[in-house]
């Protein structure tokens, strides 16, 4: 079923400066959504050679042009395609396409409707602003890292979702979408700015808040939601498996204890008493040791017990009909959905368009160069031997085009 209305953000053009993670997970978002995005790479070393996939994952719907910055020639042509686009995407450090001349004071005057979105990890007017990083160092100046992780144990870095991708790309995301409503009823565009460490900081308002209450105000790993509690937990199975165990509310408590045949033993009075949790939590360990996985789940499935297993993208790879397996964008519009993360995907009910290989389980591979040339001439109606050529793998305007600039 394919929904008549195109996705959400058709019609938008998008300069991507390729990077990797959270800057091109922006990307993605807003080419998952319908907008064209055009990824600018270096050239080649050996342009010589076939092109071959740079190491971003986060490539899907997208295609690549080549375009040699340190050049005059190739700052222009940079240039001349930020002054037909809509957004930008920066994913490098505070000042380096100020020192290319491709800086927001420039290219925002010359398309005011510009949206100039620009990513960095830490804080720009911070200590840490001129400091190489990764997820885990913006995180830990956060304050976020300090509560993940087991009592006793030293703070847990997950991997990069928390920094990278969910304050990092999506924040971005996010804050282009403000910038593109306040464009509709200013007309104009402006500088985005997110980073890593406010983004994680403010994905944490929650816990944060909670850390000066009773449900957060522990040491690290003894609070209710930590893994503190014995019925926010994770079990394992007699087959090495895994359930995980939310029972928070009473009546959520009383079903599991149904499902594991402990009721009647008095853990509904005592269980919110913190001397007995030890007691509960080695009870809970070696009940859920007597079945396997696949047993605990057909005795809980269907139930308000807020306990399922735990699977690995490799078993909802293999079963997605049954295991709920196939991807899909992240929000349903039922009216103009996004594209599709599967291939054989299309049903707005799901907030899927048309397909793309991949069955998201697989990175979308692009290599510099891919798909740019055709990309030009969409936006612009530019072709290789009149506006431009490739000169060393790179591409460059022909003495027509610069007469034009």
């Amino acid at each position: 079923m394919t929904s008549p209305n195109p996705p959400p953000l058709a019609g938008l053009r998008v300069l991507e400066f390729a990077g990797l993670a959270p800057a091109p997970f922006a990307g993605l978002l807003l080419a998952d959504a319908g907008a064209s995005v055009l990824r600018i790479d270096r050239p080649p070393s050996n342009p010589s050679q076939p092109a071959v996939p740079t190491p971003d994952l986060l490539a899907r719907h997208k295609s690549s042009i080549c375009l040699d910055l340190k050049s005059p020639a190739g700052v222009t042509f940079a240039r001349k395609l930020a002054a037909q686009s809509d957004i930008l995407v920066d994913p490098f450090r505070p000042g380096v396409l100020e020192k290319l001349g491709l800086g927001p004071e420039v290219l925002c005057k010359e398309n005011p409707k510009l949206v100039y979105a620009r990513m960095t990890g830490f804080r720009r007017d911070g200590k840490y602003a001129a400091m190489a990083g990764h997820d885990i160092n913006y995180l830990a100046v956060s304050g976020v890292l300090a509560m993940l992780g087991r009592k006793g144990e030293k703070p847990t870095p997950p991997w990069n979702i928390l920094g990278d991708f969910a304050g990092g790309g999506a924040t971005l995301f996010q804050g282009i979408l403000m910038a593109l409503l306040a464009r509709e009823r200013t007309g104009k565009g402006q500088v985005v700015e997110a980073n890593m460490v406010d983004g994680a900081s403010y994905l944490a308002t929650f816990p944060r808040f909670a850390l000066k209450t009773p449900l957060g105000d522990r040491p690290r790993g003894e609070n209710i939601l930590d893994t503190g509690c014995p019925w926010y937990e994770t079990y394992e199975t007699i087959d090495g498996g895994y359930m995980a165990v939310g029972a928070l509310e009473p009546q959520f408590f009383e079903e599991l204890l149904k499902g594991l045949g402990l009721e009647g033993n008095g853990w509904q009075k005592r269980r919110q008493d913190r001397d007995h949790w030890p007691e509960l939590r080695e009870l809970l360990t070696k009940t859920f040791k007597l079945k396997t996985r696949a047993q605990w789940e057909g005795i809980f499935n269907g139930t308000d017990a807020c306990c399922t297993p735990v699977f690995s993208y490799g078993e909802l790879e293999k079963d997605m009909k049954t295991k709920e397996g196939d991807q899909r964008p992240a929000v349903t519009l039922r009216e103009t959905p996004m594209l599709a993360v599967m291939k054989a995907a299309s049903d707005p009910s799901h907030g899927q368009g048309d397909g793309i290989l991949g069955e998201g389980y697989a990175a979308f591979a692009l290599a510099p160069g891919e798909g740019g040339e055709k990309m030009l001439e969409e936006w612009l109606g530019w072709t290789r031997g009149r506006e431009f050529e490739v000169k060393d793998g790179a591409l460059v305007p022909t003495n027509r085009q610069k007469s034009k600039l």
